[in-house]
């Protein structure tokens, strides 16, 4: 057992209501330091026919918006699939402390399956990543859905 399950969870959660609206099923939280969610989001691409409304950007907004602030310095944000690299560079500019993600993906990740956007020396801010946890689970949300739309 992982000290990032219950907060995986309810970013499995918000994945789950992205398909109500032909979303792809990704979810996130961001918590605070004491590990409180300050924010949560799902993707809303469709929804919103916004192409950078991804779970991850939507829930730093909306973390931001809360806290009065964009600097995101000791908060973590739970996603259920590696960033790709526009939420990555999000990652990076909002200052978050870390990233824990579910399932890789090699296709479009970002943080660490194609680049490592988060980590890179040339930036200004690295983010500490915690990857895999309940990748299973994460993936074969993804699975399930992309099989019911092909």
């Amino acid at each position: 057992m992982s000290r990032w399950d219950a907060a995986m969870a309810a970013a499995l959660a918000e994945a789950a209501l992205a398909p109500v609206h032909g979303d792809v099923p990704i979810g996130a939280v961001v918590l605070d330091a004491s590990g409180t969610v300050v924010a949560r989001a799902h993707n809303e691409r469709e929804l919103a026919g916004d192409p950078t409304a991804h779970a991850e950007v939507l829930a730093l907004r909306r973390a931001a918006d809360a806290l009065g602030g964009w600097r995101l310095d000791e908060h973590t944000l739970v996603v259920t699939l590696e960033p790709c690299t526009m939420c990555a560079g999000a990652l990076v500019l909002s200052r978050v402390r870390r990233l824990v993600f579910g399932a890789y993906d090699p296709k479009a990740g970002a943080v660490a399956s194609l680049w490592d956007v988060v980590r890179d020396p040339h930036l200004n801010h690295r983010v500490e990543v915690v990857g895999g946890i309940g990748a299973d689970a994460c993936g074969a949300v993804l699975q399930e859905f992309f099989a019911d739309h092909r």
